[in-house]
């Protein structure tokens, strides 16, 4: 005969495993939390902000100009980083003292992106050009001087974008749905 301890152990067993079967698949596939680190988003995002990242989007569709993702800093996937996407595949990104332009092939208006909600004291003059590839991005942090991003290790291949933004857990007072999202060619 089962005692009431011994049925009550093998729920706790069977729920510890359902639990597991459902979580796991979740977190290695659909979402993950991250949890930012350092001033390169700042104001968009501060340090030791909860996000929930979404990761299966980007197995369906690709970035998109804008776009605030978690990616795996190409010289140490161990690391992670939030930034925003800037360039996009076969573009060329050309940064001239504050503006960001994009030139998208022959025969095709440049684009100068509309980078209004960023604060000009986190921006600095400079002056670059970068060619990307079919499988490259260009990525930089909202906060222009801290960023360490594609204007200082270089282009992001796609296979170390990890996802987006999705939700903004914490602080309590910031919590929003797709946190961060602008569009850059108002």
């Amino acid at each position: 005969m089962e005692s009431k301890e011994d049925g009550f152990f093998d729920d706790i067993i069977k729920f510890a495993l359902i639990a597991l079967l459902i979580v796991v698949p979740i977190r290695w596939f659909i979402a993950q939390p991250f949890v930012v680190k350092g001033a390169s988003m700042e104001p968009t995002f501060e340090n030791g902000e909860y996000l929930i990242v979404d990761q299966l989007s980007y197995h369906l569709g690709e970035p998109a100009r804008g776009d605030v993702i978690i990616m795996r800093y190409p010289k140490d996937p161990k690391i992670f980083f939030i930034k925003r996407v800037i360039g996009l595949p076969n573009e060329t990104v050309e940064i001239q003292g504050k503006r960001v332009i994009i030139r998208r092939g022959v025969g095709t208006e440049p684009l100068i992106l509309n980078e209004s909600f960023i604060d000009p004291s986190r921006m600095r003059d400079e002056y670059a050009t970068y060619v990307l590839g079919p499988d490259d991005y260009f990525v930089m942090g909202d906060n222009r001087i801290e960023s360490s991003d594609s204007r200082s290790w270089g282009l992001l291949p796609r296979k170390d974008i990890v996802g987006r933004a999705l939700v903004r857990l914490f602080p309590l007072d910031r919590i929003n749905m797709f946190p961060g999202e602008e569009s850059l060619t108002k």
